[in-house]
């Protein structure tokens, strides 16, 4: 009991922090720290990127293992800051964040014909499911071609929830960020962007990637003829 009530603990410390310092903060050091009479369209970009910068680093320091996912966000933190500072057009922040949820669709679609697909690693990791006692129920049946088959069509439903968010990524960025680079108003609209991300983009996907593993895991238990309980990690 003590070890799930911690495991619970982290995980709404992990979503808690998650928001705080990769949503909330930087929105509002965006939205009211870049009037010129406190820090300025340049300098509040700089203040808001060093909470999710920071947070991304602390969080992979504290897991002790190298995130993908976790140095991605970094990576677009970084990328969002450079093309805001240089005062480029809105295109390419318009461009960055469309690219990078389709990259992450393609090498879904990609590493399905891999031994590892990226959808495991996504949506039916270790920490769900008891590998060895899925593999033993197929193995006995015969059943490990057909899972594949299955793993794959759930594939092609996780790399379209990441086209979506890349569609929604790039429109979003184009409604809202309207004003000349460098001046308070555009920041102001950056800390927006940053806001509606979340029921904008995130609600979608998470839709599409939950219908991924319900297809899963009813696949599962239709093919082994056993309860899915019984492949679930506690």
């Amino acid at each position: 009991m003590a070890s799930e009530e911690q495991t619970k603990q982290k995980q709404n410390q992990g979503f808690f922090g998650n928001l705080a310092f990769n949503i909330i903060i930087p929105v509002v050091v965006m939205s009211y720290g870049s009037a010129p009479e406190y820090l300025g369209p340049a300098w509040s970009i700089v203040a808001a990127l060093v909470f999710p910068i920071g947070y991304g680093i602390w969080d992979l320091k504290q897991s002790g293992k190298v995130n993908g996912f976790s140095i991605l966000g970094i990576v677009s933190v970084l990328l969002t800051g450079g093309i805001s500072l240089l005062k480029l057009p809105a295109e390419y922040i318009a461009i960055k964040e469309a690219a990078i949820p389709a990259l992450i669709g393609l090498a879904v679609l990609a590493t399905q014909y891999t031994k590892k697909p990226l959808v495991r690693m996504l949506i039916l990791n270790d920490n769900i499911i008891n590998w060895p006692a899925l593999n033993n129920a197929l193995d006995k049946k015969n059943k490990q071609p057909e899972f594949r088959r299955k793993v794959a069509n759930s594939s092609y439903i996780v790399a379209t929830s990441f086209f979506v968010s890349s569609v929604l990524n790039y429109v979003l960025a184009k409604m809202i960020l309207v004003s000349e680079p460098g001046t308070t108003a555009y920041t102001e609209e950056l800390g927006r962007m940053t806001a509606l991300s979340y029921p904008v983009i995130v609600i979608p996907s998470t839709i599409l990637l939950v219908a991924a593993l319900w297809y899963l895991f009813s696949q599962i238990s239709k093919i082994t003829g056993e309860d899915l309980d019984n492949f679930l990690n506690n």
